[in-house]
C-alpha cells in the first residue's frame, strides 16, 4: 500500500480503537479497507469514512455493498486512491448514487532536515494528554466529546503528541502516528484566538524531527485540494514544511448526503 494511504489508514484504525465505548464510534475491516462511523457526528465525513477500499484486494460488488451498508445513515466519503481497483471503482460508486465531492491533496516527504520554525510559542510534547485535547479541541471547533478522546492518544504505542503553548494556555496541537518505517502527521489545529502566531509551522517541525528520531523514512499527510486554484493555509503550511503533493485522491459523498 501506497505510504500515503497506509499512514492515514492505520492512524484512524488506532484512534478508532481509543475511542471511548459510549461515543458510538465504529470501525470494520473489509478487504483491506477501513470503514468508519461516529454516531454522535453523523454528518462530519472526517468521521464517516471508507478507507483504502480497493487498494489491498478488489472492491468487488459484495466488497462494496458491505462498506455501503456499513455507513448507511451518516454522511460519508469513500475515498478512492490512484491504485484503487477497479479502475472504474469511481463510476461504479457514482452509479449507487454516490456523487464526486472535493478531493484531498496527499503530501510526503522524507525525514531528513527537518525544517526551522520561528514562533513565540513555546512547543512542548504531552506525555498526559489534557493541553493536547484542548488545544484540539478548541482548534477544530469540536464538541468536548472529543476531549476524553484526544487525552487517551499520548499514552498509546505510535502516538507523538505536541502542544504549542502562549504562556500557560494552549494554543495550538498536531499529532504524529508511526506505523513501521510510515509517520502520519495530523490533528493540527490551533485555538482560534492563537491563528497567524507561527503555532502549526513549529508543530510540524517538531513532527518532522520526532518522525526522524523514531526511525521513519517517510511522512505522509493530507488536506483539502486547492479550490478555484487557491490553496488553503493548511496546505501552505505542509509545503512550507518540506511537504511534496503527490496526487489528489477523489472522495465520493454518500448517498444519505447527496439525495
Amino acid at each position: 500500500m501506497n505510504p500515503a494511504e497506509l499512514g492515514e489508514l492505520e492512524a484512524f484504525r488506532d484512534f478508532y480503537a481509543a475511542a471511548p465505548p459510549e461515543l458510538g464510534a465504529g470501525m470494520k475491516a473489509i478487504g483491506g479497507a477501513l470503514c468508519l462511523r461516529l454516531e454522535p457526528l453523523s454528518s462530519v465525513t472526517m468521521f464517516n469514512r471508507a478507507l483504502g477500499l480497493g487498494i489491498e484486494e478488489p472492491a468487488t460488488d459484495e466488497r462494496l455493498e458491505a462498506a455501503l451498508g456499513f455507513l448507511d445513515g451518516v454522511q460519508a466519503y469513500v475515498t478512492v486512491a490512484p491504485e484503487a481497483e477497479p479502475s472504474d471503482l469511481g463510476e461504479r460508486l457514482t452509479t449507487r448514487g454516490l456523487a464526486p465531492d472535493r478531493g484531498w491533496t496527499k503530501f510526503s516527504r522524507s525525514t531528513a532536515e527537518p525544517p526551522q520554525a520561528s514562533t513565540r510559542l513555546r512547543v512542548e510534547r504531552d506525555e498526559r494528554g489534557d493541553a493536547f485535547a484542548e488545544a484540539a479541541t478548541r482548534g477544530f471547533e469540536m464538541p468536548d466529546l472529543f476531549l476524553d478522546w484526544l487525552r487517551r492518544l499520548p499514552g498509546r504505542d505510535g502516538w507523538h503528541c505536541f502542544v504549542a503553548f502562549d504562556g500557560d494556555a494552549p494554543a495550538a496541537a498536531g499529532a504524529l502516528f508511526v506505523t513501521g518505517k510510515v509517520g502520519w502527521v495530523g490533528i493540527g489545529a490551533t485555538v482560534p484566538k492563537h491563528r497567524g502566531k507561527g503555532g502549526q509551522s513549529a508543530l510540524l517541525a517538531a513532527r518532522i524531527q520526532a518522525a526522524a528520531e523514531a526511525g521513519c523514512e517517510v511522512l505522509v499527510t493530507e488536506t483539502g485540494a486547492p479550490v478555484d486554484g487557491q490553496p488553503n493555509g493548511s496546505y501552505r503550511n505542509i509545503v512550507r514544511a518540506g511537504f511534496e503533493p503527490q496526487y489528489v485522491r477523489p472522495n465520493y459523498l454518500s448517498a444519505t448526503a447527496a439525495s
